[in-house]
């Protein structure tokens, strides 16, 4: 047997049936049920090929495969019938989302005596919701909890209501806010004497779109897309989804100064970080910032490594009365 179809081989054989850097409570830790997905989304068949190891797949650098496999796994795993995004908008992984909802669970749970707060009394705030509405779908379906969603981009709010407003899911569980001051996080959003169990957010990643480019041009080669020579981002993304000045460093620090005019408005506030160097400046904020308590969870996809950073300004005292007046 020439040796690189024994590699191939052996490399399917040792494959893992299941993603076991996902968390426990993940429902995609299995390897995708092609021939359910696509009896539930049809237009998803065209995308499926057998790779190299006679393992049905999709290409991932084709930006209309992954709209689809988001499509059909919505419908499947959590009850969604009607969803789509407007072409070029942020079509992201729904593995690493679910993973976000469920450590968000843990870290409510640590709180409350080991057991996580369900239903639609407990509140999130989705910063830059999206289009795609992926975390809410996610976290009602799981937890039966309610959120409110803001973005600064009117499109991206006008196709998550469209979902909403679609599916008997998300009926009255999910408040969209246009954010029409685009440097502001919390402002404009949360009112006064309004009260969120925890937030939850990706930041851009990115300082400027000459950076963003850069990335996705290099992501691409791995990819190896089906256009040679053609650039695209096979998760999509607008503008404002994948870069703003500063990046990733800049939106969580700006988010850190934010979150202490509304301390008590919030147990937990949390945002994903990706860099390490990072999240060291964002420590060092916090710090000065004078929290109570900081958390710093990791989370691992495939060969990605990121990171939950949650901070509170509340203290035993107020966290106890927080959980025994909304969680119990």
């Amino acid at each position: 047997m020439p040796s690189s179809k024994k590699n191939k081989e052996e490399t399917k054989r040792s494959h893992p049936a299941e993603k076991t850097r996902l968390h426990p409570r993940n429902r995609h830790r299995a390897r995708y049920d092609f021939k359910h997905l696509t009896e539930l989304c049809p237009g998803l068949q065209t995308e499926v090929k057998v790779n190299d190891y006679g393992d049905e797949t999709i290409d991932f650098a084709r930006p209309d495969a992954v709209r689809l496999l988001n499509k059909a796994l919505l419908m499947s795993s959590y009850d969604i019938i009607t969803w789509d995004i407007p072409e070029g908008y942020l079509c992201p992984p729904i593995p690493g989302r679910a993973d976000y909802i469920h450590y968000a669970a843990d870290l409510l749970s640590q709180k409350n005596f080991g057991k996580i707060p369900t239903g639609d009394r407990i509140l999130c705030l989705d910063i830059g919701i999206g289009a795609n509405i992926i975390y809410p779908i996610i976290g009602v379906k799981e937890y039966g909890w309610s959120f409110i969603g803001s973005d600064t981009d009117a499109s991206a709010i006008e196709a998550a209501q469209k979902t909403t407003d679609s599916n008997d899911l998300l009926q009255n569980r999910v408040d969209l806010r246009h954010q029409n001051e685009p440097e502001a996080i919390f402002k404009n959003i949360l009112q006064v004497n309004e009260y969120v169990d925890f937030t939850i957010c990706n930041p851009p990643f990115h300082a400027s779109a000459e950076e963003a480019l850069a990335v996705n041009k290099r992501k691409n080669s791995h990819l190896k897309p089906t256009e040679p020579g053609k650039s695209v981002r096979n998760f999509g993304g607008q503008p404002n989804e994948l870069w703003c000045i500063g990046g990733e460093d800049a939106f969580v620090r700006q988010m850190i100064t934010e979150s202490i005019m509304f301390k008590n408005n919030c147990f937990w506030f949390t945002t994903l970080i990706s860099k390490q160097s990072n999240m060291r400046r964002a420590h060092a904020a916090l710090e000065k910032a004078g929290i109570t308590e900081i958390k710093i969870i990791p989370m691992g996809q495939g060969n990605k490594t990121s990171r939950i950073l949650a901070w509170t300004f509340l203290d035993a005292g107020q966290q106890r009365d927080w959980a025994k007046k909304r969680w119990r």
